[in-house]
């Protein structure tokens, strides 16, 4: 009896081991090591056995010539080129003419992502989405690890037209965490066509796209941006109310149209960092199962202020546009009441409509630390089950048209400086070389200014925003740019402070000016 259970178990042992150097088994023995699964994987698929009683669907193992380019498509919607120069590096030491390839599509729930990594003075960042169908692309070739190619490796995704947002990325396994990693961009490069992404990178890995990418930074970054934008926001808050007030100075001493648009769109500013600070703080104070009226009008006067502002940027490319095209004879009866009835009366019909039904609210914000806290603010309530779409719709759709409109504004302005610098070309020929150059620099460094002043006047500074989903940097920019805002318009209106003075106390016609443009006004 003890015989005959002594060797079914030793059956049962024999079945069991030789079942696991299939390659169908490969993945789920490397899980149960000790060791990083990737890194088993990876040198196990290189040997197991093909054909067992599950077979694995679209996996490929073949030998390729040296030589050549090798190009493998486990599945029709994936393929792999490599070049040449990367199959001979991972021969390694061995003689042979030809190395193995193995490219197999794996089950994203495999990849377990792990907190962000900390290091000294610097935190790379950590990319996470929703992998494209689920499956992430292995590929290996030879003996060798492939890393730093002079000549990238193409891997090809197709997809369908509705994702046009998506990233090339790899699987960098975590030092600290066994079994858990991140996504990481080092290294790949993406080029996305109306069917395809196609990935160029200068390693071999495990290879995926991440859908709607977000770029999530560890604590310390999370608390340095915060400062960044309590402390531009605060700067903003005092430098607006300095500009209204020269604003308001200019206006009474003289009245232009321009500095009345200036003035509608400083106000707007100086409301929406007000109402941010003020939601901020009010986030602090509240308990958690708390939402109050007076929290809810916040979110409502923040809303407000964001779409306020948004509005005004248009109206100034708006007017930017009559002064450009139509500078003579200009005649538009209560030109500023109208404006107004827009700036203002827009965003108020639209919180209105969003306050009746409910929108606004204490809004929680999922922090990604160790502990999975999470931070609230006045704003558009987590509740609100149709959030998402009047987010999308005001937050999103409507500032990215402004900031198109504007843009194609400032493009306007460009070309037209370009066409006035031209034409000041015949004139120079009697002055001295030194003194033209002279000149020259002076007018490049005026022209730099009015157009990046004016970048800042027509909020062009928030289409940084895109640069946020795939870089920390980008983060920093655009929270830097954005939260001094306020700091921008007060040196505009120091700008236009001179340029009134310099029209007053002086008759020197500057038919070059790139800044006459923008206070010339219009009749009543």
């Amino acid at each position: 009896m003890w015989i005959t259970l002594f060797i079914v178990t030793l059956l049962v042992w024999f079945s069991e081991t030789q079942a696991s150097k299939y390659c169908e088994h490969v993945i789920h023995k490397c899980r149960q090591g000790n060791i990083s699964w990737t890194t088993c994987y990876e040198n196990e698929i290189t040997t197991c056995r093909v054909g067992g009683r599950i077979p694995i669907p679209n996996f490929i193992r073949v030998k390729v010539d040296l030589s050549q380019e090798a190009e493998v498509s486990p599945t029709p919607h994936h393929r792999v080129y490599i070049p040449s120069s990367a199959l001979q590096r991972s021969r390694g030491r061995e003689s042979d003419h030809e190395v193995q390839l193995v490219a197999t599509l794996i089950n994203s729930s495999f990849f377990e992502l792990s907190p962000p990594p900390k290091t000294r003075g610097h935190v790379q960042p950590h990319m996470q989405g929703t992998v494209m169908g689920g499956s992430v692309l292995a590929v290996r070739a030879g003996v060798s690890h492939v890393k730093d190619l002079p000549q990238p490796i193409k891997l090809i995704f197709k997809h369908d037209k509705t994702m046009q947002n998506g990233i090339c990325v790899f699987w960098q396994e975590s030092l600290h965490m066994v079994g858990k990693g991140r996504w990481s961009t080092g290294g790949c490069e993406t080029n996305n066509t109306d069917t395809e992404f196609i990935c160029s990178c200068n390693h071999l890995s495990f290879f995926a796209v991440l859908v709607n990418p977000v770029l999530s930074v560890d604590k310390s970054n999370a608390v340095a941006l915060s400062y960044i934008t309590y402390i531009g926001s605060t700067l903003s808050v005092f430098f607006t109310i300095i500009s209204l007030i020269i604003y308001i100075c200019l206006q009474c001493r003289r009245p232009e149209k321009a500095i009345g648009v200036h003035m509608q769109l400083t106000g707007a500013l100086l409301c929406l960092h007000l109402s941010f600070l003020l939601c901020c703080l009010s986030g602090w104070l509240l308990k958690d199962n708390e939402d109050s009226l007076v929290c809810r009008g916040l979110g409502l006067f923040l809303h407000w202020s964001l779409l306020a502002t948004f509005s005004w940027a248009a109206l100034e490319g708006f007017h930017l546009y009559l002064l450009l095209v139509k500078v003579f004879n200009i005649y538009v009866r209560r030109y500023m009441l109208k404006l107004s009835l827009v700036g203002w009366g827009l965003p108020t019909l639209t919180v209105v409509v969003c306050g009746i039904l409910g929108v606004y609210g204490k809004y929680i914000v999922n922090v990604r630390d160790d502990n999975n806290s999470t931070s609230q603010i006045c704003w558009m309530s987590s509740q609100f089950p149709q959030r998402v779409l009047v987010s999308y719709i005001t937050t999103v759709a409507f500032p990215c048209l402004v900031i198109l409109y504007n843009s194609c504004m400032l493009g306007m302005v460009v070309f037209r400086i370009w066409g006035l610098r031209r034409g000041c070309r015949g004139t120079e020929s009697t002055i001295s070389w030194k003194k033209m150059n002279k000149e020259k620099m002076s007018r490049l460094w005026k022209d730099c200014t009015t157009v990046l002043g004016l970048s800042c006047v027509l909020s062009l500074t928030w289409g940084l925003l895109s640069t946020t989903y795939i870089s920390l940097p980008g983060i920093y920019v655009f929270t830097i740019l954005n939260s001094l805002q306020g700091v921008s318009m007060f040196l505009w209106s120091v700008a236009v402070t001179r340029k009134s003075r310099s029209d007053n106390d002086s008759s020197i016609r500057d038919h070059s000016s790139s800044q006459k443009m923008m206070t010339t006004s219009f009749n009543n």
